[in-house]
């Protein structure tokens, strides 16, 4: 639901996507999902993002019809461009090939055309199956890996200098960000702003700028109040 949701957002701001990975879930729906999405400001406004989702709605994988609750964690990560400096040394890699699993008629079943990356020393791992080609699907998972750790840097770093250290989120009850609530009532809320939006069917349509925008702003509100704040303690 969540990955339709991010398609249609894409597919309504005009930016081009592209499915790199799909893995299914053990009974149903997806386990995990790779995308990118590219166009102008794409980051920028997806960033707001970030984090755990929470669904609750009468599954209908349930024969008798209970209410569940599911969590998903979102991570958005920005495209480097290919002269950013981010070291990857071959002998910390470990590359797997295997078939793919999905549509693509005999040649899923003939030829190992995906593509596994586990970077040894950080545990990320990078599967790409999209592409027809071992070579290109090895391309876009290094690609994604570097992206990874250029991210996994830059809030290194960013904890640095703010002499902050980034507590890891578990995909569980109390750390979501946003939970989209589907039964017994309808409505959708965005914790961390308190924004919320009874047109459920809408957004999960792909109409979420309400909450990228309330997010942002709010991130500008607190960027702009921490200056301030710097800047009264050089004047005292």
């Amino acid at each position: 639901m969540l990955l339709r949701m991010y398609l249609r957002w894409a597919e309504k701001h005009g930016y081009k996507t592209e499915i790199v990975d799909i893995q299914p879930g053990e009974e149903a729906g997806i386990k995990s999902a790779t995308l990118t999405i590219s166009g102008p400001y794409a980051y920028g406004y997806l960033k707001a993002e970030n984090g755990v989702h929470r669904l609750v709605r009468i599954s209908p994988f349930d024969a008798n019809r209970r209410r569940h609750t599911s969590f998903t964690a979102i991570l958005v990560y920005p495209e480097i461009e290919e002269d950013v400096d981010v070291e990857i040394r071959e002998e910390d890699l470990r590359i797997d090939t295997f078939r793919a699993s999905g549509a693509g008629g005999q040649h899923v079943n003939k030829v190992s055309s995906a593509v596994r990356i586990v970077h040894i020393p950080t545990g990320i791992v990078v599967t790409c199956q999209n592409e027809r080609s071992q070579h290109r699907n090895r391309a876009m998972a290094m690609k994604i890996l570097k992206a990874r750790l250029y991210d996994m840097k830059r809030k290194e770093q960013e904890e640095k200098l703010q002499g902050l250290i980034g507590e890891k989120r578990e995909i569980a009850w109390g750390n979501q960000i946003r939970s989209y609530v589907l039964h017994p009532y309808k409505m959708v809320k965005d914790h961390r702003t308190g924004v919320e939006v009874y047109s459920v069917d809408a957004v999960l349509d792909g109409d979420i700028d309400i909450f990228i925008r309330a997010y942002l702003k709010g991130l500008r509100s607190n960027t702009e109040s921490g200056a301030s704040s710097k800047e009264s303690l050089k004047r005292e």
